[in-house]
């Protein structure tokens, strides 16, 4: 068991005390809204580059700048005078930048989940959020410093992919630790609204400064994910056992009793729908069985602290789990379109609408707008339906003849545009 984290320890000195099913509700609450804000700053640490992308190469639409005071326009430079170096000549590198940040987070993300499994939570998730934060400051460097080499912002998309997949390991596991093997379709889908929220608020954050002092489109969302890093290490439990909790959690739904005569403990089990015929009818014999086995096994969870034993498993073995490798080659289409919008999509309204960099910016938000309805929407149903593989499969497939629309109709007009757009970010579900 890991010491509970220090802020937490001194909010329990002041705080009065409490039920174990009141602090049970609370944690969950807490957690919900720790892992959600922690996961929306590594969202919106990674959306800073595609807003800033429509002023490192204006793709000939210099008109669209504003007028720098150490500039001359003449006719040899009148469509390139507003591009950042070597971006203007050389626009392929803004794909390669996004290469590198890829293919670093997908090859990470491996290791992270080995290391997340291994490491204590908090300080994994917080110090990938530090991290996180530093890489995306560096990013913001380049503009200050006026530096103009390739291998500067390729180096930092680097490492920024190493630290950035730290963090879907480590929130999926908080989320799992606090509320078990509950049906959790809508509270997921709620949770996952944290990416659509975090590109958002990344593209408005990075879209104030884009067109005056691009490098604070990086420095702020930079700042922000340390802080709340900082937070995250000194206020989040990673699991109930770092506060007491544990046999609570985990035993709920299952066929065994905490492993304490607690009456707190019992009481709230019988809360939980489905537990109350099972503790009901358990007759004096059944409890104190129960309390024989509790002392004859008291020294092995005074080690364990909870009523299962978690052990990490190997990769191999991570493949075998039904459903493992279907759901990762869905995961990777998904993926595959909503990155895509991530890092393209405001440059690509940019070059096809007469928007400026900033306008652009804040249409491209639309599409993630429509992915929380999508996201709730999709855990609603699956959760009703019982259905999730069903679900997931109904919301790509309408996704393709979506995107199609998109291409074809999504320049002609504004309104055309943000319909499209909602509808999109609707059905792709990541």
């Amino acid at each position: 068991m890991f010491p509970q984290p220090l802020g937490l320890r001194a909010l329990r000195i002041v705080m009065p005390k409490q039920n174990p099913k009141t602090r049970l509700r609370r944690y969950r609450s807490f957690i919900f809204a720790a892992t959600f804000l922690s996961y929306l700053c590594f969202h919106m640490t990674r959306r800073p580059i595609a807003v800033v992308k429509t002023v490192l190469n204006y793709n000939g639409s210099c008109y669209k700048a504003s007028p720098l005071n150490n500039v001359t326009v003449t006719t040899q430079n009148a469509h390139t005078w507003c591009d950042w170096k070597p971006f203007g000549t050389h626009s392929e590198y803004l794909g390669y930048l996004d290469s590198v940040y890829l293919f670093s987070y997908a090859i990470c993300m491996f290791a992270a989940g080995f290391v997340a499994e291994r490491m204590h939570l908090r300080y994994f998730l917080s110090l990938g959020m530090v991290l996180s934060g530093l890489t995306t400051y560096v990013f913001g460097l380049g503009h200050t410093l006026d530096i103009h080499s390739i291998w500067f912002y390729v180096c930092v998309q680097l490492a920024a992919g190493g630290v950035q997949s730290a963090g879907w390991p480590a929130v999926v596991t908080v989320m799992s630790n606090w509320y078990g093997k509950t049906k959790k379709g809508l509270i997921f889908g709620i949770w996952n609204a944290h990416t659509s929220v975090g590109n958002i608020v990344g593209a408005v954050i990075a879209s104030a400064f884009v067109e005056t002092d691009w490098g604070y489109s990086f420095y702020v969302p930079g700042l922000i994910c340390c802080a709340v890093g900082i937070f995250i290490f000194f206020f989040v439990p990673a699991t109930p056992e770092d506060v007491g909790l544990h046999e609570l959690v985990s035993c709920v739904g299952t066929d065994t009793l905490p492993s304490t005569s607690n009456n707190d403990s019992a009481e709230f089990l019988r809360t939980v729908p489905g537990n109350e015929n099972r503790v009901n009818k358990r007759t004096s014999y059944d409890i104190s069985d129960a309390n024989e086995h509790t002392r004859l096994t008291s020294t092995e969870d005074e080690h364990t602290g909870s009523c299962r034993q978690k052990k990490a498993i190997s990769f191999t073995k991570a493949l075998t789990i039904p459903g493992v490798i279907e759901f990762s080659l869905a995961l990777f289409f998904a993926k595959l379109v909503s990155y895509t919008f991530l890092f393209w999509l405001p440059l690509y309204v940019s070059s096809s609408t007469p928007f400026r960099a900033e306008q652009s910016a804040m249409l491209s938000t639309v599409f993630d707008v429509g992915g929380i309805g999508g996201g709730i929407l999709a855990g609603y149903l699956s959760d009703r339906t019982g259905a999730s593989a069903t679900t997931s499969v109904s919301f790509l497939g309408l996704s393709i003849p979506a995107l199609l629309i998109y291409q074809r109709y999504g320049a002609k007009n504004l309104n055309t545009n943000i319909a499209l757009l909602v509808i999109t970010g609707f059905l792709d579900l990541d």
